[in-house]
């Protein structure tokens, strides 16, 4: 006899990182026992969560906007005698602005922050018996873990992501994380021993451990013994890591890149700037010279390693010749991806106050020399992988019939013609052809892959 169908719908809207990916997966896990079922539009949903990141510019007005969509939504159900939505905010525009949500959009029916999610079935019980009672935006990360569970999470593929830290203590000027996630925490390495060895008996083959500073990872022996540990792990072929700071990246964590097998070559160290006079300003605790000597060490311990970074035009001061300075570093450094914004005040942070804002203008024309840079980098170093063979573990089908997709030790996105049983498989791949974005390849020796 079958399962009964689930009685409820939930649609979650996810924004920003990786690790609201994680929460939103965990909010999914959080509900399953109360009779929701995901659904992948708030048409017809009973629960819509927003899970909202305060990163971007212009975050908060957004999520009113999708806020504004759902109040009609919900209006012309109720108008109709369809069954009621209950809308939910979650994550950090939550936890900034909870008050303020609740204030502007009286359609919103709880707010919880990005530490309190998983009191979500409690919270809607309340709401459902008293709007006063809608708010949680608690900062105990550890009672979040404890109530989650190492177990019983759902997989959602051969991937998945792993959250090990959270919050930070570094109060970068530019950044909410501090005043959103909190300060830093790290789970056990049991409790996320556990969760991994979950993930694998699934049939997940590779995770990425999350964090605001995941290489500050507080654990017994810090991030590259928790490496060590789940590399030991049946069926777990891969790890990775993100988002780094430099100032974290220490001796163990580096000599790990070179000894591991299960730890890929692939490292978002964000620098943010080329200017010793801007970073400090940001509060970066480093210098662009350090920073490149780092760059140096982790190289020298594991040549193949592929370096990612964050990168901010136009903060507050910056002059002509501390762009330059950034240009500079990006040559000296050759990224194989970055990421690139251009700076906008974030409320209640240092330098959303500080002198010398930096016109808009300056700031577009900063980005486009920067992006045009990265990405000549970037179309060089998937250029540099044709004619080689790369291990890939295939993910998923791909868009034409008989293709699938997977993932390079270097992240790089590879398709190739390859049969739907080789999913969660990591297969040897030539590789043809390359892209801005993507790889294309063929299988090595394909005849032996296939069956008897």
């Amino acid at each position: 006899m079958s399962d009964p169908a689930p009685s409820k719908r939930l649609f979650i809207k996810t924004y920003g990182c990786q690790m609201n990916v994680y929460d939103s997966e965990r909010m999914a896990d959080v509900l399953s026992p109360l009779g929701y079922a995901m659904t992948d539009t708030p048409d017809g949903a009973d629960l819509v969560v927003l899970n909202t990141c305060h990163i971007r510019e212009k975050a908060t007005e957004k999520v009113y906007s999708e806020l504004g969509k759902l109040k009609e939504m919900r209006d012309e159900r109720i108008a109709e005698g369809g069954s009621r939505m209950t809308i939910a905010v979650a994550g950090c525009v939550a936890q900034a602005e909870g008050e303020e949500i609740m204030r502007r959009q009286p359609a919103v029916d709880l707010v919880v922050g990005p530490q309190a999610y998983h009191q979500l079935p409690e919270l809607i019980a309340r709401s459902h018996r008293a709007r006063g009672e809608r708010l949680s935006a608690d900062f105990a990360a550890d009672e979040k873990f404890d109530a989650l569970g190492p177990v019983g999470r759902t997989a959602n593929g051969v991937t998945a992501f792993l959250t090990v830290q959270e919050g930070c203590d570094k109060f970068c000027t530019f950044c909410v994380v501090p005043y959103t996630r909190g300060g830093e925490w790290s789970r056990s390495p049991e409790t996320i021993e556990a969760e991994a060895r979950d993930l694998a008996a699934q049939g997940v083959r590779e995770v990425t451990l999350l964090g605001q500073n995941v290489n500050a990872y507080a654990g017994q022996g810090g991030l590259a013994a928790l490496a060590r540990r789940l590399a030991a792990i049946p069926g777990l072929d891969r790890i990775r890591y993100t988002t780094s700071h430099p100032r974290d990246m220490d001796d163990a964590l580096i000599a790990a890149h070179g000894e591991l097998d299960a730890l890929m070559p692939y490292l978002h160290l964000p620098v943010q700037s080329g200017s010793d006079r801007i970073l400090k300003a940001m509060n970066r605790a480093h210098t662009a010279e350090s920073y490149v000597r780092l760059i140096g060490r982790i190289r020298a311990a594991r040549p193949d390693m592929a370096i990612s970074g964050d990168f901010i035009v136009g903060f507050p001061g910056e002059r002509d010749s501390d762009f330059e300075a950034t240009l500079a570093l990006v040559r000296e450094v050759n990224y194989a991806t970055a990421f690139s914004f251009k700076y906008s005040r974030r409320p209640g942070t240092p330098a959303a106050a500080m002198p010398g804002q930096v016109d808009e203008a300056v700031k577009d024309e900063r980005l486009a020399r920067l992006n045009a840079l990265l990405d000549e980098q970037a179309r060089g170093f998937n250029a540099s992988q044709v004619g080689r063979v790369l291990p890939v573990l295939f993910e998923r089908p791909g868009r034409h019939p008989g293709q699938l997709i997977g993932r390079s030790p270097y992240l790089q996105a590879v398709h190739a013609t390859a049969p739907d049983r080789l999913i969660g498989q990591t297969v040897p791949v030539r590789i043809e052809s390359s892209a801005r974005m993507s790889l294309g390849g063929v299988l090595v020796e394909a005849t032996e892959l296939e069956p008897a």
